[in-house]
């Protein structure tokens, strides 16, 4: 699901942010490659606060200061997962059961490679089910190139 820069990003991350008590949700590094943008997403057991994003982004910084991952201009960012947070491991798929959820596959399933469902379970060999319309989708997690909860708003109350 990540790019191979990006998990040289998150390995260089993890060790600090579980010291922190913090956990990276997911890194993304969008824009052009002379200036990119690096988005590192946290979230903590207690959520994410303004002071939990500054004393991060503090921490992040100082890390990429010292491996450069892009020599010259980078923009970082750094943010909490928000309401269509990103799911990357299995352990975030089986946190989101019950949810609808917008997947982007590495090659197509049925003809498809995008799909929105509800994320219906979580097989013990790593297969998602979705459930669409009056279907069930197998999609085996290793073809799964981004996904994310496909976040609600409820006004009504």
């Amino acid at each position: 699901m990540l790019s191979e820069k990006e998990k040289q990003l998150l390995q260089a991350l993890e060790p600090t942010a579980q010291e922190k008590g913090v956990e990276i949700v997911t890194i993304e590094i969008v824009g052009g490659k002379k200036s990119p943008t690096i988005r590192v997403y946290i979230d903590t057991d207690h959520g994410v606060s303004f002071d939990e994003l500054a004393a991060s982004q503090v921490w992040i910084n100082e890390i990429m200061d010292k491996i450069d991952p892009f020599p010259g201009a980078y923009t970082l960012e750094v943010s909490s997962p928000g309401i269509d947070r990103p799911l990357r491991t299995i352990e975030h798929f089986r946190k989101a059961l019950g949810e609808t959820v917008v997947l982007k596959l590495t090659g197509p399933i049925d003809g498809r490679s995008n799909w929105t469902g509800i994320l219906d379970e979580i097989t013990d060999d790593d297969v998602v089910v979705l459930a669409v319309e009056d279907e069930r989708v197998q999609i085996p997690f290793d073809n799964i190139k981004r996904a994310r909860v496909k976040g609600v708003v409820d006004f009504s109350s």
